[in-house]
């Protein structure tokens, strides 16, 4: 719309009005030119800024996380920790928690990626840490990070029903990920309460025609949604492309970012413009803007439909869409103003 002004009151879109409607002496922001949209929601980020959250598990980590997401459009992320010990988990878990009592804000829990993985499509995860999970070991991590943990990417042939059921019954999200399960295996999945999967092709047993695996599971079935890297490495963007026709407003975008470290197992080093470990891909170098403008310049998504990718797509899986997402009353106010380009020329928040 244009002429027209969003009216933000403590916080809160309170409404949108012609901007000739607007009382007088009311503080006017003009972005003449821009356009203003709901800010970005990443559900997948590892750190930023020199500091991974799993080699430092601190408030400061997350703290410098929020920082990258701003500077990216973001206003909330998914911190996420990679096939781990259970020492980092708890750490993690801690932090988020100190974070939380000092009052940060845009960190909405916490994304536990693994160990609970197929070692077949681990990727850059560590293998002497992969393992199907001990019932028991899956309730003491629940118990733990009761309201801390928001989303556990695992391999649906790994877990059993049991498992499924108990982190379900914690309201946290499952995402099939780092799997090689079969077509059958990824339905059955998905009928037992697996809403999501994680980064679309990579590390996933792909589509043939006579097997169609988990890539052919999430695009087939109408239930789940799945996260995109949209960096041009981890996935071909014609890729993307024909899975965007087929899942239309089933799939979202994230970074899967990460930062350099030369410490830890997942020592990440910056190679051109994504990160690798060992040798193998292991990470983006993303920000949420810029995975914007690859779905619009290199995909042929449409503008309007690209930030839904980035904003509206990603709270709708978290549950969080009665406030974040869009531009409407009662909605957070949550906003990026984007030029013609789509560059970020500002984040209100």
């Amino acid at each position: 719309m244009n002429n027209n002004a969003v009216v933000i009151s403590d916080g809160w879109i309170d409404r949108l009005v012609p901007v000739s409607s607007l009382e007088p002496g009311i503080s006017i922001e003009n972005f003449a030119g821009c356009l203003i949209a709901p800010a970005f929601i990443d559900l997948q980020i590892y750190g930023a800024k020199q500091k991974l959250l799993s080699v430092y598990p601190e408030a400061d980590s997350l703290e410098k996380l929020k920082e990258y997401c701003y500077e990216g459009g973001a206003a909330y992320c998914l911190p996420t920790v990679a096939t781990n010990t259970s020492d980092v988990f708890y750490r993690s878990i801690d932090a988020i928690r100190d974070y939380w009592a000092n009052k940060g804000d845009g960190i909405l829990g916490l994304h536990i990626e693994g160990p609970w993985i197929n070692v077949a499509k681990r990727g850059a995860h560590m293998e002497s840490l992969i393992h199907a999970p001990d019932i028991n070991e899956v309730h003491h991590l629940l118990e733990y990070g009761k309201g801390v943990i928001k989303m556990i990417t695992l391999a649906p042939e790994v877990c059993s029903k049991e498992v499924i059921d108990l982190i379900r019954s914690q309201q946290v999200i499952i995402s099939a990920g780092h799997s090689n399960a079969t077509y059958r295996q990824s339905i059955d999945g998905f009928s037992n309460g697996i809403a999501i999967a994680t980064h679309l092709y990579n590390a996933m047993s792909p589509l043939q025609h006579r097997e169609p695996g988990l890539v052919g599971a999430v695009m087939n079935d109408e239930r789940v949604a799945c996260s995109v890297i949209a960096d041009g490495y981890h996935v071909n963007y014609e890729a993307i492309r024909i899975a965007k026709k087929i899942m239309g407003e089933r799939l979202f975008a994230i970074t899967d970012a990460v930062t350099e470290t030369d410490k830890g197992p997942y020592q990440h080093q910056l190679a051109g413009d994504k990160y690798e470990a060992g040798g193998i891909l292991s990470g983006s170098a993303l920000t949420m803007n810029k995975a914007l403008k690859n779905l619009v310049n290199n995909v042929g998504v449409s503008p309007e439909e690209a930030l839904r990718m980035c904003s509206l797509y990603p709270a709708k899986v978290m549950g969080l869409d009665n406030q974040l997402g869009q531009i409407k009353n009662g909605h957070k106010a949550k906003l990026v103003v984007l030029d013609d380009k789509m560059n970020l020329v500002k984040m209100i928040a």
